[in-house]
C-alpha cells in the first residue's frame, strides 16, 4: 500500500476513510478489559453507518471480517490509540479470536485515561490506524487549550453527536446504545475528514528505517 502524507508521495489522494468506535460494559466499569466485555461496536464511512451487535465474540468476528472487506484506507478512531484497539485486541486474546489487527507500541504517545502507559500504533487489514483526538491534540488543543474530547470538539465545529452519560449505558436501550456508538464512530470519521489532506500525515504508517547503510538519500 502506498504511503501518502509524505514528503516523497506528494499530491496523492487521500484514501477512504472509515470512523470506528466500540462500546463496553459500563455495569462493570467499562475501563479495565480484563473484567469488561466489548458490547457494540460501529463503523461509518462511504458505505453509511454499520453497528454490530450481539454476543462480543461475535461482534469482534463480524467487525474483523467487515473490514477484512473494505480494502486499503484509513481507519479512524478517538483516543483508539490508548484505549479502543489495544482494549478490542485484548478482548479477542481473552476469547481466543484471531484478528487482522495489528498493534506495536509507540513510546511517543502515551494514553490520555493511563499517561504511564503508552499508546499504540496499528493497522487492522489494509486499513492503516489515524487517531482524530492525537491529530487535534497535537495542535488545536495545544494552541487554543482544549481537552480534545469527541463530542465538545464536534459541537464546537457544528456537528450534533448523539449525547448519553456514558458511565450508564449499560442502563440504555439496544436502540440508543446503536445510535450513540454510530454517532461517536461517524464525529471522529467527520472530524478528521475536515483535516484533510494534511492529516494523512499523522496515519500509523510504517516508521521509517533506522538503519541507514543500504539507504541513498533518495525516494524508492
Amino acid at each position: 500500500m502506498a504511503v501518502p502524507g509524505t514528503s516523497c508521495t506528494p499530491g496523492l489522494e487521500v484514501p477512504p476513510i472509515t470512523g470506528f468506535d466500540i462500546e463496553t460494559d459500563t455495569s462493570t466499569g467499562g475501563l479495565d478489559p480484563s473484567t469488561s466485555a466489548v458490547v457494540a461496536a460501529a463503523l461509518s464511512g462511504e458505505f453509511g453507518d454499520e453497528v454490530i451487535l450481539g454476543s462480543e465474540r461475535e461482534i469482534l468476528e463480524r467487525t474483523d471480517r467487515r473490514l477484512s472487506e473494505l480494502g486499503p484506507g484509513l481507519l479512524v478512531t478517538w483516543n483508539g490509540a490508548g484505549f479502543d484497539l489495544p482494549f478490542v485486541k485484548h478482548r479477542a486474546q481473552v476469547l481466543g479470536v484471531e484478528l487482522g489487527l495489528e498493534t506495536t507500541e509507540d513510546p511517543v504517545r502515551r494514553s490520555p485515561r493511563e499517561p504511564g502507559r503508552s499508546a499504540v500504533r496499528a493497522r487492522w487489514y489494509d486499513l492503516v490506524h489515524l487517531d482524530g483526538y492525537q491529530l487535534y491534540r497535537a495542535d488545536v488543543g495545544r494552541t487554543l487549550g482544549l481537552s480534545c474530547g469527541l463530542k465538545p470538539l464536534a459541537r464546537l465545529v457544528g456537528l450534533s453527536p448523539v449525547e448519553l452519560d456514558r458511565a450508564t449505558l449499560h442502563t440504555h436501550g439496544i436502540d440508543e446504545l446503536a445510535q450513540y456508538v454510530a454517532s461517536d464512530a461517524r464525529m471522529a470519521a467527520e472530524l478528521v475528514r475536515r483535516r484533510m489532506p494534511a492529516a494523512v500525515s499523522m496515519a500509523d504508517w510504517p516508521l521509517p528505517r533506522t538503519d541507514t547503510r543500504h539507504t541513498t538519500g533518495d525516494c524508492a
